[in-house]
């Protein structure tokens, strides 16, 4: 009787050893996810508002004004979910999504003057709202289908409720285009 408490004590450590060595990998695998006509609606409909808001390097706030990981983090933040503040950051530590499964919400990766060096918030119908440079001076909605946006997209991303983000692993804010 005494084995057989023994290894009914241990098998629940051996299975969460096993978990989290599966989670030991840095490869982010793309999620094979259902399509649903939903995504995350509200962090789409969130950032459809902040449309006209000033681009400020570094801005994380309307009263400021964003710039491209600053609208993200904001958004989402208005939904209890707390994200990392660099594109970098980002790309590394949300799970990647088909470009062909991408819903309302999931955010969008560009090489605009290095890989992942620009995000926005994909709302649907190939467009997203994003906060794109000094240059265009706001928030606005661009396309996928414009060759510009195209030509750079890089990566899908979708946010969710996962702990252990850490805030800012390179303390680099690269969201211009120039």
């Amino acid at each position: 009787m005494a084995a057989l408490f023994r290894y009914k004590s241990t098998f629940p450590l051996v299975l969460v050893a096993s978990l989290l060595a599966g989670c030991a990998g840095t490869e982010k695998v793309p999620l094979n996810v259902p399509f649903s006509a939903a995504g995350n609606t509200r962090a789409a409909l969130d950032a459809l508002q902040l449309q006209g808001q000033p681009y400020v390097y570094g801005g994380t706030a309307p009263e400021q004004g964003f710039d491209c990981s600053g609208l993200v983090v904001y958004v989402y933040n208005k939904q209890g979910i707390v994200l990392p503040r660099t594109t970098q950051s980002l790309v590394q530590q949300l799970p990647g999504v088909r470009a062909e499964q991408r819903q309302p919400g999931d955010l969008l990766f560009f090489n605009t003057e290095k890989p992942y060096s620009h995000v926005g918030i994909y709302v649907g119908n190939d467009d997203f709202v994003h906060a794109p440079s000094a240059r265009t001076g706001r928030v606005m909605v661009s396309s996928l289908r414009n060759p510009y946006w195209r030509e750079r997209f890089m990566a899908v991303r979708r946010p969710q409720f996962l702990q252990g983000l850490s805030l800012n692993v390179d303390g680099e804010n690269s969201c211009r285009l120039n």
